[in-house]
């Protein structure tokens, strides 16, 4: 790939070393130089192995667990970066977390994911790249670019392939109000129907299905959501749509968070297969027949290079 202008690098953190990568090998780059290790107290330690002066720096980390330990480390980096004389700091970002708290949902909540964007700015990061937010708003919360990558284009040729022979016989189904914009972009771009699930959620990280708006009866069905974590609303949804009478359920998520006791609801469930995005990375004892994943890596390298050539994004949007 031809790049030009200043010198590309691209560092990562603990959570996303495998990620980035891939994201060089695309670029036929090698991976900057640096530790990340923790003092005998927990504070983390960081050190640039290589210089960054003048360079187009882009810092690989997805804030997943262990959450804070990771966005120190990114916010560590970004901040060695910047006082190495970096010449712009792109934050890549595969997992956005506390995205999910974009809002107050009661008196005095904090509205966690603005005070996470802030940090993120203060620490020097110039850019930032991510994918599919869990509430496209959060886009506002930066006063720097942001380039929110949207999954669908992974996804359509994956489900495309494997439901090539019975496409006109299946339905996208959005597991909750908040997925129905998610939903629908992938349904339009199948050219298939779409239903959606009415819940409610008496408490966080518990959901209960209310009603089936749609048709589902003989289907098969395509749940499409932006995360599982605990893997209690995908089973849910996935025994609201099977009770009422749909044949097969596969569902497909950006990022596998699969906090406990996600991977067990998930291997004893209905499902037949759970497809997600590298994203967040899947230590060994999560990785079960299951669930499928797509790597994405190759999709942030191409974001990357044309950032830094100064080209247009909009043809990874479809």
């Amino acid at each position: 790939m031809n790049l030009h202008g200043r010198d590309i690098k691209i560092f990562a953190a603990n959570a996303s070393k495998n990620f980035a990568r891939e994201m060089a090998n695309y670029l036929g780059l090698p991976v900057g130089k640096s530790e990340v290790k923790s003092f005998a107290d927990g504070e983390i330690s960081i050190s640039i192995l290589e210089s960054a002066r003048g360079s187009d720096v882009y810092m690989v980390q997805s804030i997943a667990n262990p959450v804070n330990n990771n966005l120190m480390e990114l916010l560590l980096m970004i901040d060695a970066f910047k006082r190495a004389s970096a010449g712009r700091i792109t934050a890549v970002i595969p997992y956005f977390g506390y995205a999910r708290q974009d809002r107050k949902a009661k008196s005095r909540d904090p509205i966690s994911a603005k005070l996470v964007a802030d940090i993120i700015t203060t620490a020097g990061a110039d850019r930032v790249l991510t994918m599919d937010l869990h509430s496209p708003q959060i886009q506002g919360f930066f006063n720097i670019p942001l380039d929110n990558l949207l999954s669908t284009p992974s996804f359509i040729p994956y489900f495309e392939k494997k439901y090539q022979d019975r496409l006109d016989n299946l339905t996208i189904v959005a597991p909750d109000v908040g997925s129905i914009g998610r939903a629908r972009a992938f349904a339009n771009k199948l050219n298939i129907p779409m239903a959606i699930l009415d819940k409610r959620r008496p408490i966080a990280n518990v959901s209960e299905v209310m009603n089936i708006i749609g048709d589902v009866k003989g289907c098969d069905i395509l749940i499409y959501d932006d995360i599982v974590d605990t893997g209690g609303s995908l089973c849910n949804a996935v025994d609201a749509v099977m009770d009422g009478g749909a044949r097969s359920v596969t569902a497909c998520a950006t990022h596998a968070v699969l906090s406990d006791p996600a991977i067990e609801r998930i291997s004893f469930s209905r499902l037949e297969e759970l497809v997600v995005l590298d994203t967040i990375e899947l230590p060994k004892e999560k990785q079960i027949d299951k669930i499928k994943v797509i790597s994405v890596a190759p999709v942030f390298a191409e974001a990357v290079a044309r950032i830094y050539s100064d080209k247009p994004m909009s043809s990874l949007f479809y």
